[in-house]
């Protein structure tokens, strides 16, 4: 991949999570909440940034405290947030999460996040990014679902490759027929696609195959479709090539699995960017993922070691 000024774009949601204190019970018995910074494009930025790609993050926020504290974060670690836009019409978005070992319990309450407009994503920007990266949460309301089609197909047809989580819910985008819609459009572009077991059941039910789902995928264009397993692995489809199938890294001890998926597609990214072959770029995002499990809130600071793996 040629390499530009930008490794990774993400484009989405930057929000505050509220992980509760309490491990392994619902919202309704959860007495009190740690904050973190939150969103899945965020959480990828962040990620990426801390292996030490350039990546930068495109988002709405609040012109508020909990705004203030997202920009402090990013500015923590370097992240450009020439295009992270503060509003004072919206609050910034939060979301109540419960502190689980499997899929996290949760309550959202979206305000300022899904205001990004086509003025945030310049053509210019678009030139310098070597991947462009969103999400079914980012896309599920306008503006900026039409301000992220209308900006993906322009970074496909400027080289760029697009990257997308079908991190799809109900709870957030209730009209399914509108997402599968939406998620067809940004599918033709080819991009790299991140799909679990829960959102499948969400999206499609729970009773189709893991081959229907591939099918799906390959069938709109897509070459390489991702599909995370929790504690049974990852399965990993490319067009007219053999499955892929490989075992999660077995803990000790799950401590949160909030951000565990964003953990693992940020490894992807970063292996893939660096010309790594897909094998080892499910080795590389199964260890974040794996360090992810293991802490609460966000990754240890010092997971560059990960860059080693690169070197087998």
């Amino acid at each position: 991949m040629t390499k530009k000024q930008i490794d990774i774009l993400c484009v989405g949601e930057a929000l505050v999570d509220f992980i509760g204190h309490q491990d392994g019970v619902l919202i309704s018995d959860t007495r009190d909440y740690h904050r973190y910074l939150g969103g899945s494009p965020t959480n990828v930025a962040m990620n990426t940034a801390r292996l030490g790609l350039q990546s930068t993050l495109v988002a709405t926020i609040g012109n508020d405290g909990l705004g203030s504290y997202i920009v402090e974060r990013l500015n923590e670690i370097n992240i450009d947030a020439t295009h992270i836009k503060q509003t004072t019409a919206h609050p910034t978005s939060v979301i109540f999460v419960s502190r689980s070992k499997d899929t996290p319990d949760f309550i959202p309450y979206r305000s300022a996040d899904f205001l990004i407009t086509e003025d945030q994503l310049p053509s210019e920007l678009l030139q310098r990014a070597s991947i462009f990266h969103t999400t079914c949460f980012a896309l599920s309301k306008n503006p900026a679902q039409t301000t992220i089609i209308q900006k993906a197909k322009e970074a496909f047809a400027l080289g760029c490759k697009l990257s997308i989580d079908i991190n799809y819910s109900e709870k957030i985008w209730s009209d399914k027929a509108n997402a599968l819609e939406i998620i067809q459009k940004y599918c033709s572009y080819n991009p790299l696609v991140k799909i679990s077991e829960d959102d499948i059941a969400r999206l499609f039910g729970a009773e189709t195959s893991h081959d229907q789902v591939f099918d799906f995928f390959h069938k709109l264009g897509v070459d390489i479709v991702c599909l995370t397993l929790g504690k049974n692995g990852v399965k990993l489809s490319q067009k007219d090539k053999e499955l892929i199938v490989m075992p999660a890294i077995k803990i000790n001890k799950v401590m949160d699995a909030t951000g565990a998926g964003d953990a693992f597609w940020s490894g992807f990214l970063f292996a893939y960017l660096k010309e790594s072959s897909i094998e080892n770029c499910l080795q590389i995002a199964l260890q974040l993922a794996a360090l992810k499990l293991q802490n609460v809130g966000r990754l240890p600071t010092n997971i560059n070691i990960l860059s080693e793996l690169l070197k087998k």
